[in-house]
Parts: C-alpha cells; sequence; structure tokens
C-alpha cells in the first residue's frame, strides 16, 4: 500500500508541474507547433494508407526531432496532426498457454480471458501536446494459481516546444498478472490504447530507463512504472544540451521476489552534422535500491552516439562507452567493477514491410531476481502487408540476466530467456480490430527454475493469442 501511495503522490506532483508550466510558457517566444513521436512497436508505417482512418485521411510524416542523447526511443517520423481527439473502446484477449506461468506447476494446457476498457487521447495545444494510451480491466484464469485479478497498461508523454526549448514529461506504468518481456506477444494485448490507425503516437522509453523483466521465473502479479522529465536546450543551430531525469519502480505483490528502485539522471550534447546524420555525448548516473535490503548499485556511465534519421526510411541509434558500477556492500571483498555498456536501434521501412532491431547491454534493477544485474538483451521484429486488409508479423526476443558480480566459490545463476512468434491483424469496418498470434517462451538457466531440483533448467511455454478490439468513431475534441 505504501508503494501504491507513492507512486500516486508522484502522478499528482507531475500532472501539477504540467498544469504549472503550460500557462508560463504559452507567454514565451513563438516556436514551432510540436510534433508527436511515433509509436515504436509495431515499428511498421502505413506508408501505404490502406487501413487510414477516412476521417484523418492520408498522413503526412514529420521529422523525428528527439534528441540524440534522450530518454525515448528514435522512431521513422511523426504523423501530421490534424484534430485532437479521444477514443474509447474495449477489449476481449484470450491467452492458451501449454503450462502454467509458474515453473512449479505441472498443469497443462489452460486460458486466462481478459476484458478491458480501452482510451486513446491525443490533445494538441499551440506549444504543447498531451498523449495518453491507457488498457485496463480484469482477468480470469483456469489456472489456479494464478486465479483473476486486475491489469493495466498506461503510456502517457506531454510535450512543450518553443523556439529553443523543448520539455518533456512521460509516464509508463503498468500492473499485469506476468513479466512484461514477451507478455501479449505479437498480439493487440500488449499494447495500451486503440489499435491501428487510431492508435495515438506515443515512443517508449529506451531500455535503460526503464526497469527490466527479462527473468520468467519471477512470478506473481507485479506493478512498473518509470516517470521522466527531459529538457533540451538549443545553444546553437546544431547544438543542442538534454538534461534528463527518471525515477523507476518494480515491486511485486506476492513474496519471494526481489522489489528494485531506480534513479537515474543524465546530461547529453547532440550535434547535427548533416541533415539526417547527428553524434552526441551522454553521460549517465543511475543508482539502484532494494526495499529490506542493505545493498545499493551504483552506475557512472559515458557515451558517445551516432544517429541517422531519413523520415520515413530508417531510424538508427548507435551508442557505447566504459562505465563504473559500485556496490555498498561489498561483493567477494570488491566494491566496485568497470565494465563498458552500449546499445544499438534501427528501425527500417520498406514499401510494404519495415524490420526493427534493438540491442542493449545495460546494468538492470535484477528484474525481481538479484540485486542488481546485467542484461544483454535483443529484440527483432518483421511487419508486412499481405493484403490491403491483413498485416503479418513476426517477432524475436533473447535475454541474458546474470548478476553483476559473483562471489567467489558460489555458483552463480545465469537465466536466458527467448521469445519467438508470428501474428496476423486486420481491421474490421472502421471500429474494430482482430488479432491473432502464437508464441513460444523458453527459459534456460544453470539452477533450478523453482529452487526444487525437480523444477529442471529448462522449461518452454506455448501460448496462443486472439484479441478483438471495438472503439467508437473517433470524439474530435478541436
Amino acid at each position: 500500500m505504501r508503494e501504491w501511495k507513492q507512486i500516486g503522490r508522484g502522478l499528482v506532483c507531475l500532472m501539477s508541474v504540467f498544469l504549472w508550466v503550460t500557462p508560463l510558457l504559452a507567454r514565451q517566444e513563438e516556436g514551432e507547433k510540436p510534433k508527436p513521436a511515433g509509436r515504436p512497436y509495431p515499428p511498421a508505417i502505413d506508408t501505404n494508407g490502406d487501413q487510414q482512418n477516412p476521417d484523418q485521411g492520408t498522413q503526412t510524416l514529420q521529422p523525428d526531432n528527439q534528441p540524440l542523447s534522450g530518454i525515448q526511443n528514435p522512431t521513422l517520423g511523426t504523423p501530421e496532426i490534424r484534430h485532437s481527439y479521444l477514443v474509447p473502446g474495449i477489449e476481449y484477449g484470450n491467452i492458451a498457454l501449454s503450462n502454467s506461468l509458474n515453473p512449479g506447476s505441472n498443469l497443462g494446457w489452460n486460458t486466462t480471458s481478459f476484458v478491458t476498457g480501452d482510451v486513446s487521447l491525443l490533445e494538441s495545444w499551440s506549444h504543447s501536446l498531451l498523449s495518453v494510451n491507457y488498457s485496463g480491466g480484469g482477468f480470469f484464469s483456469t489456472d489456479p494459481t494464478q486465479g483473476s485479478g486486475q491489469y493495466h497498461q498506461l503510456s502517457s508523454a506531454y510535450e512543450i516546444s518553443l523556439r529553443r526549448w523543448q520539455i518533456l514529461f512521460v509516464d509508463q506504468f503498468s500492473y499485469l498478472p506476468q513479466t512484461a518481456f514477451g507478455f501479449g506477444g505479437p498480439s493487440g494485448l500488449a499494447f495500451p490504447g486503440t489499435m491501428g490507425t487510431l492508435a495515438v503516437p506515443l515512443p517508449g522509453l529506451e531500455a535503460a530507463y526503464v526497469p527490466s523483466q527479462t527473468v520468467f521465473t519471477a512470478t506473481g502479479p507485479r506493478y512498473s512504472n518509470a516517470s521522466a522529465a527531459q529538457v533540451t536546450y538549443a545553444v546553437s543551430p546544431r547544438g543542442s544540451i538534454t538534461v534528463a531525469g527518471v525515477y523507476g519502480v518494480l515491486h511485486f505483490a506476492d513474496p519471494g521476489n526481489v522489489d528494485s528502485d531506480s534513479e537515474i539522471e543524465s546530461v547529453g550534447y547532440n550535434y547535427a552534422v548533416t541533415r539526417n546524420d547527428s553524434i552526441g555525448l551522454i553521460y549517465r548516473f543511475a543508482a539502484y535500491h532494494f526495499p529490506g535490503d542493505a545493498q545499493a548499485v551504483g552506475n557512472h556511465l559515458a557515451q558517445i552516439a551516432y544517429g541517422k534519421k531519413i523520415t520515413g526510411r530508417v531510424a538508427l541509434k548507435l551508442s557505447g562507452g566504459p562505465e563504473v558500477i559500485t556496490f555498498r556492500v561489498p561483493i567477494g571483498g570488491s566494491t566496485q567493477k568497470i565494465t563498458g555498456a552500449g546499445s544499438a536501434t534501427l528501425t527500417y521501412a520498406f514499401s510494404r514491410s519495415s524490420i526493427a532491431l534493438d540491442y542493449s547491454h545495460e546494468v538492470s534493477g535484477g528484474s525481481g531476481i538479484f540485486t542488481g544485474s546485467i542484461v544483454d538483451q535483443v529484440n527483432a521484429s518483421f511487419n508486412r502487408r499481405l493484403t490491403p486488409v491483413w498485416t503479418g508479423s513476426l517477432s524475436f526476443g533473447y535475454a541474458r540476466t546474470r548478476p553483476i558480480v559473483s562471489p567467489p566459490g558460489a555458483i552463480s545463476p545465469v537465466y536466458d530467456a527467448w521469445l519467438a512468434g508470428a501474428g496476423v491483424s486486420r481491421p474490421i469496418g472502421r471500429t474494430a480490430f482482430l488479432s491473432l498470434a502464437y508464441q513460444a517462451q523458453i527459459q534456460d538457466s544453470n539452477v533450478a527454475l523453482c529452487g526444487d531440483p525437480s523444477c529442471g533448467k529448462s522449461r518452454t511455454l506455448n501460448q496462443v493469442f486472439l484479441t478483438f478490439q471495438w472503439n467508437t468513431r473517433p470524439l474530435v475534441l478541436r
């Protein structure tokens, strides 16, 4: 209850800042109207416009103006805003699983149904933009270890843009019955808000700023939240400085898992070499705390970054550099470790398809298993327009999670998580959306997956998804 109150107070403070800052900035110098950043998943951009909402017409992509050293994923571009609108709807999702989510159970096939309400909101003013996607409701399962409960996902962003200033507030929240890594597979259940062309474009935070959940053996309901603020100031026509702060939590409802809190601050310099190419310097400090545990992990990181953006075609970001990891409680007599970290993100669009690749090697909060960990994570997806209405997708994910430092003479648990999936989706008329998908979820480790040797060290879970969503016609606000 204490953690829920902390999150509630944080959201109230964030909205108070929104209401206080907007009228002040409205009196400042005139600048360009802000443009929403493109949603990162699914990565495909509808270049043919076959599924475009008739009320909106054919979208025109605007350049992605996010800073290279910023906290959000790069995108292929931003749709031009023609109206502020609200879209409410309802959704039914069903997951058929070949076994229980709990590795200690051997249940066999079971199903979990989700019934939710969905809301997407896009509100544009002269110098600011509010974007919100939310899905929430309840679920019930034939798996007795999971039972029934609540389900919530929220992504929101508030952007302010002036001649020299860009200010961004972001919040990503979820309350899920299982890990967020692979939840929903390639189906519509994975994404909050309305699907299809009415989806409000909203890019996610980079993986380094979101509490990691890459170990499937951390079981039970959990809530994850990342609240961020970012300010960018243009010091010259080509150069700018970006400062950001992110506070994240990953807390579990059931005992036996490791809760974590994170505080991350970063500062960066961005320089546009050409119209499409930019370079940057980034310094980031992260502090990870674990309620009820004396351990704390600090991470100092310096990186060089390169970015390339061609609107509607290419979005690329590469970054890497050294890092120094410190421990409040020594591990094996050591209080620090010097290593390196890096990430790479690429989205490329063809005429009828797109591909997205993402890799990161980062320190994380431990995914509910460790008091701090190192995670190597790869995500890949391919989307293609199969017919004028049907779209197909392939997805792949891999994550290796291990302790930062292993105590001498002890076995260091290492967890390898694999995801492989495929799906199809289509609109049904103007107000409905259907998706079908399959995903294999595999967990390998050098230790027993549930603390009991009878559980084994490897486990495969097959999942079949069916999602149907209905929404009203867009309610145009202005």
